[in-house]
């Protein structure tokens, strides 16, 4: 790697850690016990071109699951970069998150995946550390990526798990938080619904005539289908759908030959429940995200003399990313989320909106007449409103990307070509652009249903994998694709900015809500290709009630903790009893708005100047 400093030679470079060494266990002494997401860690890394990292299992189905990678500290350097260094933990402020059981209690996650059965419930995949293991790849490659371009650099990065788990629940913190109450009801019910001959399906529609094609066509009755629909479409938002009952009813009348018929007729989709061991069949291995380099010249900020890398910038800044512009054309979560985390690491972020600006920042609940949830992933940004059905306005966007490091989109497949706004069209005037797409399916599946959270949930078996086995599979109501989604959409886009920096070419990535449930459930499928099966034990994360609330034992305590009856005792004294016995438990948090409180069980939460719920940016550099 210690060729001369040129466009030319650093295109030797085929992916962005390529010449990279991954340490895992550099501490003296006995290792510590792995961190959370420590595979993730070293999956991803390796996937990007590191080497090194012996300790972690090598399949890709080592992601997402219990972390075996040789110690806590895992190190990143070499071909001229300066090691960086990253600790993940599981708490902060929140003494009592020891494992994914007590963060996901602590964080509010076992209260919003609970919605739609009433009562708090775990997720039986381990979301928090694979969360919190996409996170850490993220600070690592911000860390590399600001030595390639020689601006103060961090040299260490520490990600928990808590704040992870708040970033995962941070629009419904939001709205918990906001000045004025639901515009939906909070109560169980929702998705899934069983057909007559036993098939398990997802419904899904953006549009409430479509909505109502659907079940008119089935017999509903008019009264159900108009109350039906509000619950429907804040599903996204509530993490629960107390629709009537009687729309089940209607669909268990009726043959799933039928449902499919008529969903097709009128617009609507519906996709049946697959099981994790379908989707071991189907695998195809891919990575969560792509990214590829191309021919087009472009000059990057930084220089190689003898294998090390100059530095010609200099003074403090604002984060890694200070100084480059994102501009972003996203809806809805999964695109959001992304630029919102390139903001928090110091990108200038700029949102693309619809003439009139976006209809979501007036969703209710409010903060000072902004939406709550839409200021959880969009504060701080930018506006500049584009009609891109207009061809003069196109043209503006157009010299906008020309200004811009990062093109963000999730637009359905075929519209960036149809408008003449994909990266092909783009090139002449951004021959240095990260173009960046975050899509439903990535093109991997054939013949795919509508490429939403739910279902893909319900697609790639993700509806098996949360829930223990005395639960009948359902996809989670609250969007952990989305979030996920947003998580390696960011993740890819680091990614393609170190490798502009290191090959002197323009970069394209795309990531999927596909690649996130890949992530989740490796797990699920690694149990499965061995013969054994994907679901839990019963009972698995069930937290405990007790006299006022409920508490949750981290999973190797909650064997012995099940034979206790706590009902009878508040939940200070069950955590206390249960301690006194060796057992560890944290309580669980079902009332989002004590995370608010001061100090809250995972501290002290900000808010913005709108007064809405900031969650921290997830990552501390040093």
């Amino acid at each position: 790697m210690g060729t001369p400093a040129t466009p030319t030679a650093a295109r030797t470079v085929r992916q962005p850690l390529d010449g990279l060494r991954l340490e895992t266990s550099a501490q003296q002494g006995p290792p510590d016990p792995p961190g959370p997401g420590a595979d993730v860690v070293v999956q991803h890394l390796r996937r990007l071109g590191a080497e090194g990292g012996e300790g972690g299992r090598d399949s890709e189905d080592s992601e997402g699951g219990e972390s075996t990678a040789g110690g806590r500290h895992i190190t990143l350097g070499g071909a001229g970069f300066g090691d960086v260094s990253l600790v993940t933990a599981w708490g902060d402020a929140a003494r009592d998150a020891t494992d994914e059981a007590t963060v996901q209690a602590t964080t509010g996650m076992m209260a919003v995946h609970g919605r739609r059965d009433g009562s708090p419930r775990g997720l039986a995949v381990d979301y928090a550390a694979t969360a919190t293991g996409v996170l850490a790849v993220q600070g690592l490659l911000a860390g590399l990526f600001a030595q390639a371009r020689g601006t103060a650099a961090p040299g260490r990065v520490r990600v928990s798990a808590e704040r992870a788990g708040l970033l995962a629940v941070s629009q419904y913190l939001a709205a918990a938080g906001a000045e004025e109450g639901e515009a939906a009801e909070l109560a169980p019910g929702g998705p899934p619904f069983t057909s007559s001959d036993g098939t398990v399906f997802e419904l899904e529609t953006l549009d409430p005539g479509v909505w109502a094609a659907f079940w008119r066509a089935l017999g509903a009755p008019q009264e159900a289908i108009r109350r039906g629909w509000r619950p429907f479409q804040f599903r996204y938002a509530t993490a629960c759908a107390p629709f009537p009952p009687v729309l089940h009813d209607v669909v268990r009348a009726h043959t799933w030959g039928r449902i499919r018929h008529v969903a097709e007729a009128s617009g609507a989709d519906v996709c049946a429940l697959r099981s994790i061991g379908d989707r071991v069949g189907e695998a195809d291995g891919a990575a969560p995200w792509q990214v590829r380099s191309y021919e087009d010249a472009y000059t990057p900020s930084y220089s190689r003399e003898n294998g090390s890398l100059a530095r010609p910038l200099s003074g403090t800044t604002d984060g890694p990313l200070a100084g480059l512009t994102v501009l972003e054309a996203g809806r809805r979560i999964q695109a959001p989320l992304a630029a919102h985390l390139l903001g928090l690491l110091g990108a200038d972020v700029v949102r693309v909106e619809p003439p009139g600006g976006d209809p979501l920042r007036g969703m209710p609940p409010a903060c000072s007449g902004v939406s709550a949830r839409w200021l959880a992933l969009n504060r701080g940004k930018r506006a500049v409103e584009v009609d891109i059905k207009s061809a003069a306005d196109r043209a503006r966007l157009r010299e906008l990307v020309a200004g811009a490091d990062v093109f963000l989109h999730n637009w359905a497949p075929g519209k960036a070509a149809q408008l003449s706004l994909d990266r092909a069209d783009l090139v002449a005037s951004a021959p240095g652009l990260v173009y960046a797409y975050t899509s439903g399916w990535a093109d991997r599946v054939p013949d795919p249903p509508m490429g939403t959270d739910f279902m893909v949930q319900a697609r790639t078996g993700v509806g098996e994998a949360v829930r223990p086995a005395d639960e009948p599979p359902a996809p989670s109501l609250m969007t952990l694709l989305d979030v996920l989604g947003g998580l390696l959409g960011a993740e890819a886009i680091l990614a393609g900015l170190l490798t502009r920096e290191r090959t002197g070419r323009g970069v394209g990535v795309e990531s999927s809500l596909l690649g996130a449930a890949d992530v989740l459930t490796a797990s699920a499928r690694a149990r499965v290709a061995a013969g054994g099966t994907a679901r839990r034990p019963a009972g698995f994360r069930r937290p405990l009630p007790t006299a006022d609330g409920w508490l949750s034992p981290t999973d190797a305590s909650a064997p012995a903790a099940a034979a206790y009856d706590l009902r009878r005792l508040p939940t200070p004294e069950a955590v206390g009893l249960l301690r006194g016995h060796g057992l560890s438990a944290a309580p669980v948090t079902t009332d989002l708005s004590a995370l608010l409180r001061s100090p809250g069980p995972c501290g002290q939460i900000p808010r913005d100047t709108h007064g809405a719920p900031a969650v921290p940016a997830p990552w501390v550099f040093a």
